[in-house]
């Protein structure tokens, strides 16, 4: 097996990215690689998850040496990204999403400062766009126009939405029982979608045979390396909104780990360009029937339980980002959490009263977490905690009938309705 380094010819100037393979920790060029590392990849077995998964590098000393924050920002964070010109990217608004700050959760005082950042307001209504606007970029700069991904929704409509903005074909696999609000998006967009009598997993094995048959460009989650550079924009607008600082804890919904990945490798980006020393307590919430990554971290022989969980966003068998998330979750003493279905809903009603804001399940997950760790204690008074909500509750409108009661229509006339709102609690309010 080559050294590291190897692959990257000696006598030329270092790009201004290349790739690490986690597993052997050869690294390439990115016309050497562009999805997994070609010598692990052979190893990969049906059943347990892929190794070869690639890092994206940067010169981060030099990026050390001219190092200035609000100047990257002012750039759309270029230099820390694999594009070439900021121009490339989508003329929608993804990211810079609003950073919310909460005293109190309904009529509850916090011991700690919360924060809830709200990506279900990028343009698919899902921290997924983050991805695809960057593999969009990098495929236009490229020149790639067929864009194809495997989805349970969020991922699929996000990259068809995308696509639409950029002029690009996006093709989507999706198990066919993915929600029918996800499907509509997809197809709203224009996209070609797939419908797959199967799983994810099965979708996203098909994606991977389509991309290879046709020469598309795959976006597949960890699957293409530059998901996780698109994800981690989310850590460098947390350092901006919070002053240049970091948070305590964030907790995050967790199902193939690559948002996990995402938020962890964007603080290390910061603090190997020497603008952070240290990495937030970044706490992952799984679903409790769906805790493939949290029961594996540690184990020496990967094995699941098929997934059960109304968040079908975070509902994984085998988490295609396994090993990089596992890795920075030990590396930077990370913490996992697993919560109920029935807590998942109790947390996403309780979001939307207490605050507007409508988080479909696999993003109301972080949240139930949080109060997890505020009931056991764990959560420090006067700390600074964010949850990421990732997806809107208009995402997955079935998920959450059971939580809801829509009340019987009365008569037109006032004396009903006096009648019919004597019976209600306003005390909420």
């Amino acid at each position: 097996m080559c050294s590291p380094r190897q692959a990257l010819s000696s006598d030329q100037a270092m790009p201004k990215f290349h790739y690490q393979c986690i597993t052997c920790h050869q690294e390439y060029p990115p016309e050497q690689a562009a999805y997994l590392c070609p010598h692990c990849e052979k190893e990969n077995q049906p059943g347990h998850p892929p190794k070869g998964i690639l890092k994206t590098l940067y010169d981060y000393d030099s990026l050390g040496r001219q190092a200035d924050f609000p100047k990257w920002e002012r750039k759309q964070f270029l230099p820390l990204l694999p594009i070439t010109s900021a121009a490339s990217l989508p003329n929608l608004r993804v990211g810079h999403t609003p950073l919310y700050e909460l005293p109190k959760f309904g009529k509850e005082p916090l011991p700690f400062r919360l924060y809830l950042k709200d990506d279900s307001q990028n343009p698919t209504y899902s921290f997924k766009d983050r991805a695809s606007a960057l593999v969009s970029a990098y495929a236009r700069e490229r020149g790639w126009n067929t864009i194809v991904a495997a989805s349970t929704g969020n991922a699929g409509s996000s990259i068809a939405g995308i696509c639409a903005a950029q002029r690009q074909q996006a093709v989507v696999f999706v198990p066919a029982a993915a929600p029918l609000a996800k499907l509509t998006q997809i197809l709203m967009y224009g996209a070609c979608i797939v419908p797959v009598e199967g799983n994810y997993d099965q979708a996203f094995e098909l994606s991977i045979e389509a991309t290879k048959a046709f020469g598309w460009y795959n976006r597949n989650t960890a699957y293409n390396p530059l998901t996780i550079e698109g994800k981690k924009t989310v850590s460098f607008e947390l350092f901006s909104q919070l002053g240049q600082s970091i948070p305590d804890q964030i907790f995050v919904s967790v199902g193939d780990g690559v948002i996990l990945s995402g938020l962890y490798k964007g603080f290390e980006d910061l603090i190997k360009t020497g603008l952070l020393e240290k990495m937030p307590q970044v706490i992952g919430v799984q679903a409790a029937g769906s805790r493939n990554l949290a029961d594996n971290i540690g184990r020496e022989h990967f094995s699941y339980t098929p997934s059960h969980t109304i968040a079908d966003s975070i509902s994984v068998d085998i988490p295609a980002n396994f090993y990089m998330a596992a890795g920075f979750t030990t590396q930077y003493s990370g913490a996992f959490t697993t919560v109920s279905d029935e807590h998942i809903l109790e947390a996403s009603a309780r979001l939307s009263r207490a605050t507007g804001l409508f988080a479909e399940p696999a993003a109301a997950a972080a949240l139930a977490g949080m109060f997890q760790y505020w009931e056991q204690g764990k959560i420090k008074a006067n700390s600074r905690v964010v949850v990421l909500l990732t997806g809107s509750g208009l995402k997955d409108l079935k998920a959450v009938q059971g939580a809801i009661r829509l009340p019987a229509p009365v008569p037109p006339e006032m004396d009903a309705v006096r009648s019919y709102l004597a019976g209600i609690d306003f005390g909420h309010f």
